[in-house]
């Protein structure tokens, strides 16, 4: 495999047209992940199918203006790098908590108080960059890497665990034929077509779904062709001093995993990260949850996913992910195309997340490359940290006891596996001789 060191593509070099198709894969592989969110939320609470509409065309909608400002950036909002933003996994579960017991206003009150905490605190959480030296880094994105794989998984078995046919032979055949056809294009072409494996794979892989009677377009001709959320439709926002604390909670494990997405992405750019970068990023982070608070949708963060895609291509081009931005607009405004997408079977999502998930596995054991192990120290905080970070993942049982406010803490590896790799280094390696620069 060539080195994970993306091309650094002039802005002015790529055509409108390839800007369009690269930005459209980038939304290809997020759109199934920021639509679960509100889908998800919308069924614990009971909301109706109006009301679901509503919502999923608001993160839609969100997630494209929050990924212009963070690829753009306005002032000291958005870290001007290739990221793309979808409503957070990470709060997912504290939301629904909320939705349940306060009601859905008191939820777009607290993404809106969270986010303007995130905002606030940026400029100090971004002083921490000094504690992700090469040995930090490379375990905190080797352990995004893996924290993706349960999601490609679970697309790979058709999306719904509880479904009937769930990792039936089917599913699992068209997710792994989506994957070699992925891999063949990656491997055998050359230059401008190779660019675009991932959009070929998907092409070919919903098109045996659709032979194989696997999945159906029928719900794009019952789509609407426009969507408009309101802002403010299910009422003006409530703040509650609990609610609001829970997901302050939340944002600092989102900002940890920023944090994790911008050091990755400034890897694969041959750049250092900046503090001023990192806060430039996390405000984004927070302004953009601000104004889902009011516009009925959640917090929001970076996808890790999408930079596996950017391995794949090379192509590091800020307009690309502005590309794409625009094309979530388009995706919220007009429920029509959000059906097409949405069209596309989750096994074949699953079959290119193969791919792109383990290509950021890669890119932190890239990283951990650099690192000497000649230090016993630096192999200690490995072993501890990738193994702490990945027993959230491995078995989620395990912390089912705890109290909501630790499970939020505990259930994220990412934070519990960074959080162990910063303070294991800051013991260990307190020599100037002992440090990983």
């Amino acid at each position: 495999m060539e080195t994970v060191i993306a091309e650094k593509k002039p802005e002015g070099s790529l055509s409108a047209r390839r800007i369009a198709s690269l930005g459209l894969q980038h939304v290809l592989v997020m759109y199934a992940g920021t639509v679960t969110v509100p889908l998800i939320l919308a069924s614990v609470m009971g909301l109706t199918g109006a009301e679901t509409v509503t919502l999923v065309n608001a993160c839609l909608l969100n997630s494209g203006l929050a990924t212009l400002l963070q690829s753009v950036g306005v002032g000291r909002f958005g870290g001007r790098m290739p990221l793309i933003q979808g409503c957070s996994f990470i709060v997912l579960a504290p939301m629904a908590m909320i939705g349940q017991q306060y009601g859905i206003t008191t939820v777009f009150g607290s993404a809106i108080a969270c986010g303007l905490f995130t905002v606030v605190v940026a400029p100090l959480f971004s002083r921490l960059i000094r504690f992700f030296p090469p040995v930090v880094t490379g375990c905190v994105i080797t352990i995004i890497g893996i924290s993706l794989m349960p999601a490609a998984a679970i697309w790979i078995g058709g999306g719904d665990p509880d479904a009937p046919d769930f990792a039936s032979p089917s599913n699992l055949l068209l997710g792994l034929a989506t994957l070699v056809i992925t891999l063949l294009f990656y491997c055998k072409m050359r230059g401008v077509i190779r660019n675009f494996s991932i959009l070929a794979g998907m092409l070919a892989g919903t098109l045996i779904a659709l032979f194989a009677g696997l999945t159906d377009f029928s719900a794009v001709g019952h789509a609407a062709w426009l969507g408009i959320s309101m802002p403010f439709s299910f009422g003006l926002p409530t703040f509650s001093p609990v609610p609001v604390l829970v997901s302050c909670l939340a944002m600092i494990i989102v900002m940890t995993e920023t944090t994790g997405n911008v050091l990755l992405i400034d890897k694969l750019m041959g750049r250092p990260t900046t503090p001023q970068r990192l806060a430039d990023t996390i405000r984004a982070d927070g302004l953009s949850t601000m104004v889902g608070g009011c516009l009925n949708s959640f917090p929001y963060n970076a996808f890790s996913q999408n930079a596996g895609l950017i391995m794949l291509t090379r192509i590091t081009s800020r307009s690309v992910l502005a590309a794409a931005g625009l094309i979530l607009v388009l995706l919220g405004l007009f429920p029509k195309l959000g059906a097409l997408v949405s069209a596309i079977p989750r096994p074949v999502l699953g079959g290119v997340g193969v791919l792109m998930f383990g290509m950021t596995l890669a890119a932190g054991i890239q990283q951990l490359k650099e690192v000497s192990f000649k230090n016993d120290n630096n192999m200690l905080i490995v072993a501890v940290s990738i193994s702490v970070g990945v027993i959230p993942m491995a078995f989620p049982a395990l912390f089912t006891s705890l109290p909501s406010s630790l499970r939020l803490i505990f259930d994220s590896g990412i934070f519990m596996g960074g959080f162990t790799a910063v303070v294991l280094n800051s013991l260990l390696n307190t020599k100037k001789e002992d440090e990983n620069v």
